[in-house]
């Protein structure tokens, strides 16, 4: 293959088949090459969409795009958000990085009664159904929250405020926890069941390189029993469910596995553990999906890239279990062509 060749915008010419994706989340191997990823970027899913004719999706809703956008790249579904549901945040003073420290909304007890909780009941749930009409025979739609149960209360308290009121007040943290795990648990048991959604992705970030952000008893107690009943709402809607969540997973791979019960696993960097060895450790007990590192696929040359994912297909291929992908998302500022490249590798052999 060329490298003009490599790094061309590509032409998918398969259908979608969610029942490929599908089958990886729950371990088994699929009839062809797989892809995944959390999101992508707008300039991508309106390249995507558009086969570089921006007059082709002039007047589309921006849900048609995101589902042509990924169809084109060779997905078997589309990630969806609600859109006007989530827990009300301070803007921060810059969006490209921020301190876990600013911002908090709720310092005491006081702050938390007058805290605009959302109702989950009242978020709009006809943006999937209405989204339904643009998915092609034999493609998903896959749920991803809105932040998770940790995330969200870190947004919300702050992370040295809540680390401080882990010592002062622990049944006010509960408090706290009950009021996001609840809410976000709601909005799991509506969409779940929907017949557009084939899975759902618990998304909550609980740590850095080298540790969890609350220590790993504080997850059990505060944290996991939420995860735990997400894990089984989509559970009995027939479902999977993928755990994406950055940081080091050591101290707490084997609630993920054993206690929560999720499917799959997803968010890996090379600086915590490598995909390769990610996957060497938990195929057997989860799938581990993506892993790509973000800094890798942006910083090497396409052939690099191309060559990476080919070898992580190679060393799956029998074992399944596996998804190709990036280990985050595409931010935008991933070269185009890298990501070309990693996404050819799969579609290539189809």
């Amino acid at each position: 293959m060329t490298h003009e060749e490599l790094v061309s915008l590509p032409y998918v010419t398969s259908d979608p088949i969610f029942d490929n994706l599908a089958t990886v989340f729950r371990g088994g191997v699929p009839t062809r090459p797989t892809l995944f990823e959390l999101f992508l970027n707008d300039e991508l899913y309106r390249r995507l969409a558009s086969n570089d004719r921006p007059e082709r999706i002039e007047g589309w809703p921006h849900e048609r795009i995101v589902i042509e956008g990924f169809r084109r790249a060779g997905y078997d579904y589309a990630t969806m958000h609600l859109g006007n549901f989530g827990f009300p945040r301070k803007e921060h003073a810059s969006k490209s990085t921020f301190s876990l420290n600013d911002c908090a909304l709720i310092t005491d007890r006081e702050s938390f009664r007058k805290y605009p909780w959302p109702n989950p009941d009242d978020a709009d749930y006809a943006r999937f159904e209405g989204a339904a009409q643009y998915l092609p025979d034999g493609m998903k739609m896959v749920y991803i929250g809105p932040g998770g149960v940790e995330e969200n209360v870190i947004a919300i308290v702050g992370y040295e405020n809540l680390c401080l009121l882990l010592m002062d007040d622990p049944d006010f943290v509960e408090e706290i926890f009950h009021e996001v795990g609840s809410r976000l648990l709601r909005a799991y048991q509506t969409i779940a069941p929907m017949p557009c959604v084939g899975a759902c992705i618990g998304n909550d970030d609980w740590g850095f390189n080298t540790q969890t952000l609350l220590a790993p008893d504080q997850l059990r107690r505060y944290v996991f029993p939420w995860h735990r009943k997400i894990v089984e709402t989509v559970h009995a809607a027939g479902k999977p469910i993928v755990l994406h969540s950055c940081g080091c997973y050591r101290d707490i791979i084997d609630d993920v596995i054993d206690d929560l019960h999720y499917d799959a696993r997803h968010s890996y960097e090379d600086a915590i553990v490598p995909v390769e060895q990610a996957y060497e450790d938990l195929h057997e007990r989860l799938a581990v999906i993506g892993g790509l590192d973000v800094s890798f696929v942006c910083r090497k040359s396409p052939e690099e890239v191309y060559t990476r994912a080919r070898a992580m297909l190679e060393r799956t291929a029998a074992r399944g279990g596996y998804a190709l992908g990036t280990g985050n998302s595409v931010p935008p500022y991933m070269p185009h062509e890298n990501y070309f490249a990693m996404i050819r590798a799969a579609i290539e052999s189809r």
